[in-house]
């Protein structure tokens, strides 16, 4: 008998629309059981490219990863998940959160937590079929109802709400089937945090925790080269130490603000995206990230490694890990992806053992 471990990949859309119906169908076949596609303003639509997946694909559940209240109204994103619902014969989920990236069209993220509580009130409702009519503080709908959506027959598809935020975690225990918690950097401490938000969001509406699927979100990259992988995902951890500065991390490590001062100018002498196949990498980042501080952020290595790392997250009360996938440097993102896949294919079964 197996043990119940939820595994989801994420796949950021950086490659020809082919290319990400063959890493989707890879993403099923070495087991995962969801896959997310990141929603990037300025790439290849996410729910475009779940509907061509959808039709490819005949286990795995399939959703954005995460999608967001501003970009789209909640209504046209139930429109979307209920399409998404019926093309892939019910293994839709949709995820939401503020949203990133959207500066570069002019968003501000006005009031996330609400926007994303009112987002999915509205889109729940719309997907049992109902006839809305909504006057929240941010969203509006007025008495509409999803025209391909019988009543008796509502597209359930599950709600993820990604966040980094206490805020939005207790959001997430009150209303989320799925947390997608966290900013790459896990810790004991940290995971404990995380399950009190939920909890605490739990209690307020006298909600049993237990029904809420907990995920953390980590960096995958896996090479037969471990040394190639950890250099490869530098970049990413950079990113995300400069993002959340994890005050134990600081402590235990001595990471001042003048080292911090150095880690963001050269993030601002880098270009693109720090999951660019394309993007050019500061070279003071090779030295200024560590290999502790990579293993501190990342599931990343050898398969061997990876499936211990992974345990790891595990052993810390988790079922479930939400994997945003990244690429050994030099082969190119599609087939840089290929590798961590199948790397990591190759231990899954290990994670699921009794």
């Amino acid at each position: 008998m197996t043990r119940s471990v939820v595994l989801e990949a994420e796949i950021t859309p950086g490659m020809p629309v082919r290319q990400a119906v063959e890493l989707a169908q890879l993403a099923e076949n070495v087991g995962f059981d969801r896959l997310g596609v990141s929603d990037v303003v300025f790439w290849h639509d996410c729910f475009m490219l779940l509907g061509i997946i959808a039709s490819h694909t005949s286990r795995i559940a399939l959703g954005s990863m995460v999608t967001n209240p501003y970009s789209r109204h909640p209504a046209v994103l139930a429109g979307i998940a209920a399409t998404l619902h019926d093309v892939s014969n019910g293994r839709a989920f949709l995820g939401i959160g503020a949203g990133a990236g959207l500066e570069a069209v002019g968003e501000t993220y006005p009031r996330p937590v609400a926007h994303v509580r009112e987002a999915v009130e509205v889109m729940r409702a719309l997907l049992r079929g109902e006839s809305v009519n909504y006057r929240g503080e941010t969203i509006t709908v007025n008495d509409s109802r999803l025209q391909h959506v019988d009543p008796f027959s509502p597209a359930h598809v599950p709600m993820s709400i990604g966040t980094r935020s206490p805020q939005m975690m207790r959001l997430a225990g009150e209303i989320a089937d799925i947390a997608l918690v966290g900013g790459r950097y896990l810790s004991p401490s940290l995971a404990a945090d995380y399950r009190r938000n939920i909890a605490d969001g739990a209690a307020r509406v006298g909600r049993d925790v237990a029904d809420v699927e907990v995920a953390p979100r980590v960096t995958l990259c896996v090479s037969e080269d471990g040394d190639l992988a950890r250099r490869s995902v530098k970049r990413y951890v950079a990113h995300y130490i400069a993002l959340i500065r994890p005050s134990e991390l600081n402590q235990r490590l001595g990471l001042d603000d003048a080292w911090y001062a150095r880690v963001q100018a050269a993030l601002d002498r880098s270009t693109g995206w720090y999951f660019d196949h394309d993007r050019h990498d500061d070279p003071e980042i090779f030295s200024l990230i560590d290999d502790e501080l990579v293993k501190s952020f990342a599931i990343v290595g050898t398969p061997g490694e990876c499936r211990e790392m992974a345990q790891g997250v595990l052993d810390l009360g988790f079922s479930s890990i939400s994997m945003n996938l990244s690429f050994p440097v030099g082969r190119g993102m599609y087939q840089g992806l290929r590798d961590t896949l199948e790397g990591f294919g190759s231990v899954m079964s290990g994670l699921r053992a009794p």
